[in-house]
């Protein structure tokens, strides 16, 4: 029996470098990326996120998700609830992106892509440097109670001092992005 959800892939991060790496991220990987969700905080909500993925052409769709440094259920997170939870999409992964707000949570994350995109167990920080402990970030809390098959941790999108710059063709969300299809055995061009 087909599986007709929309294959979709979350990205705790919305900010102008983040939009900037993600649009180029879904570009290489022949998927597509929902542009209106980039926005720190997260400008639209979970109901309209869906609605552009139903009218999305072809999958993955990556998807933006922020909260703006907000510790609690912000905007981003409010959304990806909504999103995470609709019978019509199915999350293939989350790149969980670490961030320096104080107080957060930390979660467990199964692998993460260090700032010279290497695969690693374990978190890494803000900057993509291996860290202790559980990735540290202000989208991310709500994921700790969710069923979500794979999350990937990184440093911050687009930036990490120039290696994840949108010009080098952000070489770490691309490889985890990468490392999202390859590991929930999604293949471009086939559901």
């Amino acid at each position: 029996m087909k599986n007709n959800k929309r294959k979709v892939i979350l990205i705790t991060d919305g900010d102008r470098s983040a939009r900037k790496s993600i649009e180029k991220v879904a570009e290489q990987v022949g998927g597509r990326c929902i542009s209106l969700s980039a926005g720190s905080p997260t400008p639209i909500s979970g109901e309209d996120i869906v609605q552009l993925v139903k009218m999305t052409l072809c999958d993955p769709i990556l998807i933006m998700f922020d909260d703006r440094g907000k510790v609690g259920q912000g905007q981003g997170e409010q959304a990806m609830d909504y999103v995470i939870n609709h019978p019509d999409i199915e999350v293939l992964g989350v790149v969980a992106v670490a961030s320096n707000t104080d107080h957060t949570k930390e979660l467990h994350v199964d692998i993460s892509i260090d700032r010279h995109g290497h695969v690693i167990d374990g978190s890494v920080n803000k900057e993509g440097f291996p860290a202790t402990g559980g990735l540290a970030g202000d989208t991310i809390e709500i994921l700790e109670n969710k069923e979500v098959s794979l999350i990937i941790g990184t440093g911050d999108t687009g930036k990490m001092d120039g290696c994840d710059n949108a010009i080098k063709g952000s070489p770490v969300t691309l490889k985890a992005v990468e490392e999202v299809l390859a590991r929930s055995g999604f293949h471009v061009g086939k559901s």
